[in-house]
């Protein structure tokens, strides 16, 4: 007993080993994109891609290996693909993979929970039209599809995922060497990949309201900060930032992030605090009687 604990205090003890970037990626074009009638006939998760979005896969792979084997990368990076199980995100990561050699993908894992918003079963035109209508109005963050989920439903799976992927970290499941760049890819759906960005910057409903979705293979980019945090700034333009649907006081934070340390957050991010508080000055009262 005694020696596993001895284990077990020294796994803890050891440096947490961080991917040096998460990057996000949305499928390329599908079926259900070109015509949104094939959800009428075909389940979601069996819409395929259009040679367009084989092609758009591609083209994304060419440009990630180039993103994680330049930019300060060091030599002997590696890759861990994490994917959504439906044909179109499994069709876009083979695509992907052609850019990657074997020795550079240290894993691939399915994974359930970010696959794409469950609008019901099988969708009728006409009816989906009116549904998507009614929940512009309703807000699209709260809105429940009829037998279907709500962006808020996502965001709890999404979360659980977070939580299983931080603990992957902290055990080094994903088998991460010191001396290795570690890039964690995930390929999944618009949606999942807004509200995973959410959870992640503790961006609120209303922000979230704000953000326009990704197009057909486009991809977020965080990349780990000198003070531990992530940011989407390193990678990414004030301007692209913005056509996503950042405020000015999301961007600023993005920016902080690049070298800013986790504890100083709060006192940085006095804005998020007053989306939550009427706070008109700073007062020593509450300390001083503490």
């Amino acid at each position: 007993m005694e020696e596993n604990n001895h284990k077990n205090n020294h796994q803890s003890s050891k440096p947490r080993l961080l991917p040096k970037r998460i990057i996000l990626v949305r499928h390329g074009e599908s079926e259900g994109n070109l015509d949104t009638s094939a959800y009428s006939t075909t389940p979601d998760y069996k819409i395929s891609l259009t040679e367009e979005g084989r092609a758009q896969a591609r083209l994304a792979g060419s440009h990630l290996r180039d993103l994680v084997s330049s930019h300060g990368s060091c030599p002997d990076w590696r890759v861990y693909f994490y994917v959504s199980p439906y044909e179109r995100t499994r069709s876009t990561l083979r695509e992907i993979g052609k850019s990657f050699s074997k020795k550079r993908v240290i894993g691939v894992r399915e994974e359930c929970r970010i696959r794409e918003q469950d609008f019901g079963n099988f969708q009728v035109e006409e009816r989906m039209k009116i549904i998507k209508e009614t929940r512009e109005r309703f807000g699209r963050f709260f809105y429940r599809f009829p037998e279907g989920e709500s962006a808020a439903d996502v965001f709890d799976r999404v979360s659980s995922f977070l939580e299983s992927l931080w603990r992957d970290i902290d055990l080094n499941r994903l088998h991460s060497d010191s001396s290795q760049d570690l890039n964690l890819i995930i390929i999944s759906h618009g949606l999942a990949s807004r509200v995973f960005l959410m959870k992640w910057f503790k961006w609120t409903v209303e922000q979230f309201e704000r953000l326009n979705n990704l197009g057909n293979c486009e991809i977020r980019v965080m990349e780990l900060g000198h003070g531990g945090e992530y940011s989407l700034a390193i990678n990414h333009s004030d301007d692209e930032l913005l056509e996503w649907g950042l405020s000015l006081e999301m961007i600023k934070d993005q920016k902080w992030r690049i070298d800013g340390n986790k504890a100083d957050w709060n006192d940085h991010c006095t804005w998020y605090l007053r989306s939550f508080f009427d706070y008109e000055s700073d007062s020593e009262d509450d300390v001083e009687g503490s």
